[in-house]
């Protein structure tokens, strides 16, 4: 299309920074058609999994994670160098129009460089709790868009202008998921059996991976099965895991057809990512969320907290130990797997918070922000 331009998404290494991000290029397909999106992502497997079968356009940068160890940051520094050259280069070459920062260390050099080109930049912020990279970039940035109402306490007054509490953006396979049939056939599941869906995200969580198989010792769920998503690396333990319980549980690494799982999930236990809090709400299922417990900040935990706020979800400490884990989620899971009343409760309480047009929200914002830019 002969006047086609490019809008820059800046981020990756999880699917919870490239998931919003290809939720937006989504709906602006709809309302701004010529716009042209590429990914500026990290050079981690996961990235390429994640984007090459939607034959997005997406440029690897060198950038690696910033780590406060004197190995870390020698490893840092030079990455950022060449990161910085390779976004100038690429903000002279393609003149984008805009520049989204997905959050997390991968959108940093490419927010910032285009700031300093006065090319117009926006954040996307599903947490509670913005990270490092959002905090840093919301001076240069001219707007955010946020998940949740919460995030206002966390920003500083002279920038809660910038905020747009748009939801956090979800593909539209999610606003019409598939019958239950369908995704269990595609899945390998009976879909006569209510189904456990456990997953850690994208790249897995071991400690979840544990505690539960820890648990499946003595609970047995019977008239269920389970789906687990270990992790791309943590695949053969976990089914070895289960072979060694005697029991059966489909168990794959990851799963780009999320709408799939969603579609069959009863009940799920999940670390709490943005996305994966978007995805639950809206696809209304009831969940016990094992917040990430290595950040910092435990912005994992203060998502975690609104959905169990609102009644959508419980919410248990990991622990970091599998049998401490398993102690604390046992009667937990054992509750809800037999309360089927309960579930239904959690999951009418989810769909009402979920945000289905959260990405039509945040790609009208970015088509406002070219327009008055112009």
């Amino acid at each position: 299309m002969s006047d086609a331009r490019t809008i820059f998404f800046a981020g990756g290494g999880t699917g919870g920074h490239l998931f919003p991000g290809i939720a937006v290029v989504e709906a602006l397909q709809t309302i701004r058609p010529n716009l042209r999106p590429v990914f500026l992502c990290t050079e981690r497997t996961i990235d390429q999994v994640i984007l090459q079968p939607r034959a997005l356009e997406f440029i690897p940068q060198p950038i690696v994670p910033p780590v406060l160890t004197i190995a870390g940051q020698l490893a840092f520094w030079p990455s950022w160098r060449k990161t910085k050259e390779l976004v100038n280069g690429l903000l002279h070459d393609r003149k984008p129009v805009a520049v989204i920062g997905l959050g997390g260390y991968a959108a940093g050099a490419a927010v910032k460089c285009a700031a300093k080109a006065k090319i117009p930049t926006a954040l996307i912020n599903p947490d509670v709790v913005p990270g490092k990279a959002n905090q840093y970039l919301l001076r240069r940035a001219r707007i955010m868009c946020c998940q949740f109402e919460q995030t206002r306490q966390f920003v500083p007054g002279s920038q809660r202008h910038k905020l747009r509490i748009t939801g956090c953006p979800i593909r539209g396979e999610f606003a019409q998921l598939p019958s239950r049939q369908e995704a269990a056939g595609r899945l390998g599941l009976d879909p006569l059996l209510r189904t456990l869906v456990v997953t850690g995200a994208s790249l897995g969580a071991q400690t979840i991976n544990e505690a539960v198989l820890e648990v499946l010792k003595t609970t047995k769920p019977q008239g269920w099965q389970i789906l687990h998503l270990a992790g791309r690396d943590h695949g053969p333990k976990v089914s070895a895991g289960y072979q060694g319980l005697g029991m059966g549980a489909r168990v794959i690494g990851f799963s780009v057809a999320m709408a799939d799982v969603w579609a069959v999930a009863d009940l799920a236990i999940s670390r709490s990512g943005a996305s994966s809090c978007a995805e639950m709400t809206a696809c209304g299922v009831p969940s016990i969320l094992m917040p990430y417990p290595f950040h910092k900040d435990q912005h994992q935990k203060l998502n975690a907290r609104v959905l169990a706020e609102a009644g959508a979800a419980v919410m248990i400490d990991d622990q970091r130990d599998p049998r401490q884990n398993a102690q604390t989620l046992r009667p937990v899971m054992e509750g809800l797997l037999f309360d089927a009343n309960k579930r239904q409760t959690m999951a009418a309480r989810a769909k009402a918070m979920g945000k289905i047009a959260a990405a039509g929200s945040v790609a009208q914002a970015i088509t406002e922000l070219i327009d008055t830019c112009r």
